[in-house]
């Protein structure tokens, strides 16, 4: 498929209003297994911790084999549509309507669709969410997804021992982690029975601009992925990256190293990397066979700053101190609510176990980002993009790990278990959390969904493209990371 097509597929991506509900999302889904039986297979493969079937949707029957789960994340449901988009473009050459998720005219070019879906020569696996216990947590934002403050006071990510993307085994040096949960088993074996050439799991960062993750370094791939977010207008991310320690391919293009690279980076600098990393990825057990891994990180809000390369005057070790200072602070300060909270609470909820793991993180960054800052050279100065997205970390994360504090407190006050003391707290909380809320960034702008579920849907393309180019045999196995059960 030449970038043309690519770009022109892109463009045809409808509009949305909001995410859809995982109720709704579902049936989405089973209504296109039900107007396509011969051509849709629906397999069962797990169960949810809350007991909900977990199904994926067989499309195709090409030689080559992708897997697209979304819901990795619950809190990053871009990946819903275009999973939903993908599907219903795989199938519109059937009746030339293809528009059970929206999707707008596409009978125009319904022929030539249906020779770029045969083209890719591809059987396709996709997972609407993996998570749907976690993803209803996020459901009351999903109508109104261009308001920071409402989607961060009802913002939900679990723990990272509950995270499915993260809770896949792992063994390295001091790391071994092998609690895997019911979901990430349901992928694993997703993986292991359909050994992909390509996976694809469904992410989204929150503010700035477009970044991706690439397993392997392809330069027809990238030049894709650059083009695609060009095309809708949208800035590459090129300012402060998710982590020090990666790998960058090309601009807004970093390697997946896996988790060996983050444990030695961490050692080097006299941290301890078992209080950072535990479980491996979905990418890392997927590599195994020999897989190319995508990640496409969309953000819904843009900003100029995001890509802006011009030095300003402070040093780039300045700012990680300062910000790292700012969001210990803030992390301090939660971390005082939660123990004074902790004896009063009778209420296990997922937000107190994200509050729980979550809030000690923040009071603890510190540690970690000044090390980073002493091993920078003095002389070099922070470009605009880096101190944007070191100065937003710290607005998100005040926004996402005190919002969910807020509402594990609130689960108390609203079943009227809650103590006077517990109530004063809460209060106080709110308070405190309507002050992060009025630090909102000026000039951040609302990225309409479409050009979103673009992005996501032209790097799949693009990833499948490159793929079906190539042949199994070809490409060289690429195994970063060993775990429990497996080499």
């Amino acid at each position: 498929m030449d970038t043309d097509t690519v770009l022109r597929l892109v463009r045809d991506v409808p509009d949305q209003d909001g995410f859809p509900l995982v109720d709704d999302l579902h049936a989405r889904f089973d209504a296109l297994a039900a107007a396509h039986p011969d051509r849709v297979t629906v397999t069962r493969i797990g169960t949810s911790r809350l007991g909900e079937p977990l199904h994926a949707y067989r499309i195709g029957t090409g030689s080559h084999t992708a897997v697209i789960v979304g819901g990795v994340h619950p809190n990053e449901p871009i990946g819903s549509w275009t999973a939903l988009h993908l599907a219903t473009w795989l199938l519109s050459d059937d009746d030339g309507a293809g528009d059970s998720d929206g999707a707008g005219d596409i009978d125009d070019d319904s022929d030539s669709d249906a020779a770029a879906a045969a083209a890719l020569d591809t059987t396709w696996h996709i997972v609407p969410t993996i998570d749907p216990d976690g993803m209803r947590l996020n459901e009351a934002w999903f109508h109104d997804p261009h308001d920071r403050v409402f989607y961060s006071r009802h913002f939900y990510r679990p723990a990272p021992d509950s995270q499915v993307e993260w809770t896949f085994p792992n063994a390295y040096k001091s790391v071994y982690f092998d609690q895997v949960l019911p979901e990430t088993l349901a992928f694993m074996r997703l993986i292991d029975d359909t050994r992909p050439d390509l996976l694809v799991s469904l992410h989204n960062g929150e503010m700035g601009g477009v970044y991706y993750y690439l397993s392997e370094d392809l330069p027809d791939v990238i030049d894709v992925l650059h083009a695609v977010p060009e095309s809708l207008g949208l800035p590459l991310d090129t300012g402060e990256p998710e982590s020090p320690y990666l790998r960058e391919l090309a601009p807004a293009v970093f390697a997946m190293d896996g988790i060996e690279t983050a444990y030695d980076y961490l050692e080097g600098l006299g941290v301890d990397p078992g209080e950072h990393i535990r479980g491996g990825s979905s990418a890392a057990w997927a590599l195994r066979h020999g897989a190319l891994c995508m990640v496409a990180e969309l953000p819904y809000w843009s900003h100029p700053d995001a890509d802006d390369q011009t030095p300003t005057e402070e040093s780039y070790a300045d700012l990680l101190r300062r910000c790292a200072d700012e969001l210990g602070a803030s992390g301090t300060e939660l971390q005082e609510i939660l123990d004074q909270a902790s004896p009063m609470l009778t209420i296990e909820t997922p937000f107190l176990e994200g509050s729980r793991a979550f809030i000690p993180m923040l009071a603890a960054a510190p540690e970690t980002d000044h090390a980073r800052a002493d091993h920078e050279p003095a002389d070099r100065m922070a470009t605009v993009a880096e101190r944007f997205g070191c100065e937003d970390l710290v607005r998100c994360f005040r926004l996402r790990y005190g919002g969910m504090l807020l509402r594990a407190l609130e689960a108390e006050t609203t079943a009227g278990t809650a103590a006077a003391p517990l109530r004063r707290l809460r209060d106080r909380l709110a308070d405190r959390y309507a002050l992060w809320q009025a630090d909102e960034v000026p000039d951040a702008t609302p990225i309409p969904i479409r050009k979103l579920v673009g992005v996501q849907f032209g790097a799949i393309l693009a990833c499948a493209s490159h793929v079906s180019d190539s042949t199994r045999a070809s490409r060289p196995s690429l195994v970063t990371t060993s775990g429990p059960g497996g080499a």
